[in-house]
């Protein structure tokens, strides 16, 4: 299996629904005429993924303030996310993908390597998309640690 095909600023979201944490439905429209941030991660509650999380979680303030939303999405089930945002004491919606439908249709799932073996799986990604739903940013194979930082830069976001 080959990656999915990866997105490019400049071309169209794809559409999502998805159950959230707390057992509501969130849509891609649910966004619309708001920017927001789309990441996507492998497992809630692992060292890794909480660090991002808890990354987004402490800068929330400052991207709401420039007028971004965050989602995050991942292949855990509900129960699974609403114990980790419960626990992280996140604020933003954590969605269900078990089947990676939407994490396909982003180009985040496919072949990775991790401690040097191949495996196919979620690859931790970050799409941002504008009001309009047009892709502004695509990053893959991003790294937990620093991320949230990158991102605001190359967003043109001060700390």
């Amino acid at each position: 299996m080959t990656d999915a095909q990866r997105l490019t600023p400049g071309e169209p979201a794809p559409s999502f629904t998805a159950e959230a944490a707390d057992g509501s439905t969130v849509s891609l429209n649910d966004f619309a005429g708001s920017r927001v941030v789309v990441y996507f991660y492998p497992k809630a509650s692992t060292p890794g993924c909480t660090t991002e999380a808890c990354d987004f979680r402490d800068h929330l303030a400052s991207l709401a303030s420039h007028g971004y939303k965050v989602v995050g999405i991942s292949p855990d089930k509900t129960p699974a996310l609403k114990k980790f945002t419960d626990e992280q004491s996140l604020t933003f919606p954590l969605l269900s993908d078990p089947d990676h439908a939407i994490a396909e249709a982003y180009g985040a799932w496919g072949e990775k390597m991790n401690y040097g073996k191949v495996s196919v799986g979620l690859i931790r990604s970050t799409v941002v998309i504008d009001e309009e739903g047009t892709v502004l940013e695509a990053q893959y194979n991003v790294r937990a640690k620093g991320h949230v930082a990158k991102l605001r830069r190359d967003l043109g976001i001060d700390s």
